[in-house]
C-alpha cells in the first residue's frame, strides 16, 4: 500500500490530467450536430426568428443545427424537454419572455424552474406586440374597438399562442381593460391561431409582428396598435398613442442550455451567437421580422428572467391567469 507522500502526488497527476481532459472537451465542442429546440410549431413568429439566424450560426460553429419545433402548452413541453436534456452541450433551446419569465407564474405544474434548470445562453433580440384584428372587425382604433367589445361582446374572442403566455395575459390584460367577458382561445402555437383569425373564427390577438406582419401587409388582417414604434409596421399607432396606457411590454428571444452545461461551452456560443447578430446581413433580416438584434453578454438574458418573472408574476396575478 502506497504511503500518502506518494499518493498525494499520483492524486494531483489524475486531477491535473482530468482537468486537462475537461479542458480538451469544452474545447472540441461542437464535436456533432446540436439539436435546438423550439417550443413552438413551425411557422410562428420564434420559429422564423430561429431560421434567420441558424445558417451563419452553424457556419460559426462549424457543425448542423438541427431544429426540432416541440409545441404545446404555451411552451412548455419544449422548455421542460431541454431542461431534462443532458448538459452535455449538444440540447440548447429557445427561451422567450413566455417561456422563461410568464410559466411560472401561469402554470400551477410546471415542469421547470426558470431560475435553476437553465443556463442562459444571450439574447437573440427583442420585438414589440401588436393587437391585430380580422378585418370584419368594423372599428378603426382602439377606442372604437373597446365601444364595439362593450356593445356585443358575445361577438367577439380572442386567440393567443398558448394558454399561460405572454399573447395569453395582453389579452386578458385588454379584456379587463375593456370590462367585458371576452374568450380566450388558446392555439399551440402561432401559425394555427393566424389560420383561425384569417378566418373570423376569432377576432382578436396580441402577437410579435415576426409572424402577422405578411398577413397585415396583404391586408388579411389589421394592426390595430403597437406596444412600442416598430420599423416593419410603420405608421402602426402605438397603444401610448392611443391614449391607452399599461400597453408597452416586448417579447424577447434568447439561447438557453440544461443546467450543468459547461460553462466553456455556454461561452464559445454566446461568442458565436453575439458575431452572427453583429453581422448586418443578419440584423437587417431580423429587422425586417419586427425584431432587434440584441447581442450581448450571457448573463444579460439571466438578469432578464430575474427581472421579468416577478413583473409578469404581478400582471398574471392582477388577470387571474392560470393554467392547470
Amino acid at each position: 500500500m502506497p504511503s500518502n507522500s506518494h499518493a498525494r502526488p499520483l492524486r494531483s497527476l489524475l486531477a491535473l490530467a482530468l482537468a486537462a481532459s475537461t479542458a480538451a472537451g469544452a474545447q472540441a465542442w461542437p464535436a456533432r450536430p446540436i439539436t435546438l429546440v423550439v417550443p413552438f410549431p413551425a411557422g410562428g413568429g420564434t420559429d422564423l426568428v430561429v431560421r434567420a439566424i441558424q445558417p451563419m450560426l452553424q457556419k460559426e460553429l462549424g457543425q448542423p443545427i438541427v431544429i426540432d419545433n416541440r409545441g404545446g402548452a404555451g411552451g412548455t413541453i419544449g422548455s421542460s424537454f431541454v431542461a431534462k436534456a443532458a448538459p452535455d452541450g449538444y440540447t440548447m433551446g429557445i427561451a422567450t419572455t413566455s417561456t422563461h419569465a410568464v410559466s411560472v407564474s401561469v402554470f400551477r405544474k410546471l415542469g421547470y424552474d426558470p431560475h435553476k434548470d437553465f443556463e442562459y445562453a444571450g439574447f437573440i433580440g427583442l420585438s414589440p406586440y401588436v393587437l391585430a384584428t380580422n378585418p370584419g372587425v368594423g372599428a378603426g382604433d382602439v377606442k372604437a374597438l373597446i365601444a364595439a367589445l362593450k356593445k356585443q361582446p358575445q361577438d367577439f374572442s380572442f386567440a393567443s399562442v398558448g394558454a399561460g403566455t405572454v399573447s395569453h395575459l395582453l389579452g386578458e390584460q385588454f379584456k379587463a381593460l375593456a370590462g367585458v367577458p371576452l374568450v380566450h382561445v388558446p392555439y399551440r402555437g402561432a401559425a394555427p391561431a393566424y389560420t383561425d383569425l384569417i378566418g373570423g373564427q376569432v377576432q382578436l390577438m396580441f402577437d410579435n409582428p415576426v409572424g402577422l406582419a405578411p398577413y397585415i401587409r396583404s391586408g388579411r388582417l389589421r394592426a390595430m396598435a403597437a406596444t412600442a414604434p416598430n420599423a416593419l409596421l410603420a405608421g402602426v399607432p402605438t397603444f401610448a398613442q392611443q391614449g391607452i396606457a399599461g400597453f408597452d411590454q416586448s417579447l424577447w428571444y434568447g439561447v438557453a442550455f440544461p443546467k450543468g452545461t459547461s460553462t466553456d461551452v455556454v461561452q464559445k456560443f454566446n461568442t458565436a451567437l453575439n458575431k452572427v447578430l453583429a453581422d448586418r446581413a443578419v440584423a437587417a433580416d431580423l429587422a425586417a421580422k419586427g425584431v432587434n438584434a440584441r447581442p450581448g453578454p450571457a448573463a444579460a438574458l439571466q438578469a432578464a428572467v430575474a427581472k421579468d418573472v416577478p413583473y409578469w408574476g404581478k400582471i398574471a396575478q392582477s388577470v387571474g391567469a392560470t393554467v392547470d
